[in-house]
């Protein structure tokens, strides 16, 4: 079984790739998206910056049913600099959780829930990796709407493709 500190470990190389992602944001391209059924990039950043938290989430609750929050609070975010803190927030209790769990802490099972409808059962350590699976699924929705708008997109495990030409036209100009 995989470690809280390998989460840990992964939770910051993850979080480094989705920040260059998160700071790629225009501010007046937040209410954007590529088509009816798409999130506009407001809703989709949100969600990115928010799923930062819930390897915290995920080790103090039994449960998140979505019929009955709690005190858990989808934040109003309007601008790069909101997603960015909030991120940066977000990023902060998970670690700290991460740092202080044990693997024992990883075994008990989490619901994923909306009222009498279950989503999913399974052991807390298998939905912090969902959550990290999450991420980098809307990390890559968020990629292909910034692409579309025609911005230049980090790479996530190696150089992108507008890396790439930004340092092969570096290399002939120098």
């Amino acid at each position: 079984m995989i470690t809280p500190q390998e989460f840990l470990i992964e939770l910051e190389m993850e979080a480094a790739t989705t920040r260059k992602m998160l700071e790629k944001i225009p501010d007046d391209k937040f209410g954007w998206k590529p088509h009816k059924k798409s999130m506009d990039i407001k809703t989709l950043s949100t969600h990115l910056a928010d799923l930062a938290g819930w390897p915290d989430l995920i080790l103090r609750t039994e449960q998140l049913d979505f019929e009955n929050m709690g005190d858990y609070e989808y934040p109003d975010l309007n601008n790069r600099a909101e997603v960015l803190a909030y991120f940066e927030k977000q990023l902060a209790v998970s670690k700290a959780a991460l740092a202080k769990a044990s693997v024992a802490d990883l075994v008990p099972n989490w619901t994923l829930r909306s009222g009498e409808t279950i989503y999913d059962v399974s052991p807390k350590g298998k939905v912090v990796r969902m959550a990290f699976s999450q991420t980098v699924h809307h990390r890559a929705q968020l990629g292909v709407f910034l692409r579309l708008l025609d911005i230049p997109i980090p790479g996530s495990y190696g150089p992108s493709a507008d890396e790439m030409e930004m340092e092969a036209k570096a290399a002939t100009a120098g």
